[in-house]
């Protein structure tokens, strides 16, 4: 397995409709395109409250690329993005890693 850990930094008080983004919508069009998520998580001690950060697992780079891709371009993604950022953008930076487990991980 591969997975992947996406860090989403919202705009100073954005995290609630980035929330309500990926619980209404954004989940709803992975379900569709086959994307597995492994986490959702909000930062309750560090650099930043306005954090979203989640995990996504993949089986390979192949099937990642293919299911990302079609996510990113689907139209209806598309279309709901906009709408949700209809009163202004929600995130300001994203990161991500893309993780091997370790031959000792509880995670495989």
């Amino acid at each position: 397995m591969i997975y992947e850990t996406r860090v989403y930094r919202c705009l100073p008080g954005r995290l609630p409709a980035l929330l309500k983004r990926f619980e209404t919508i954004t989940l709803k069009l992975w379900d569709k395109h086959g994307i597995k998520q492994a986490g959702f998580f909000t930062t309750l001690v560090g650099e930043s409250n306005q954090d979203l950060t989640y995990l996504l697992a993949w089986e390979s780079l192949a099937e990642r690329d293919k299911k990302w891709t079609a996510f990113t371009t689907d139209p209806e993604w598309i279309a709901a993005r906009a709408k949700t950022e209809e009163d202004g953008q929600i995130v300001l930076t994203i990161e991500n890693q893309l993780l091997v487990p370790t031959s000792f991980s509880a995670v495989k």
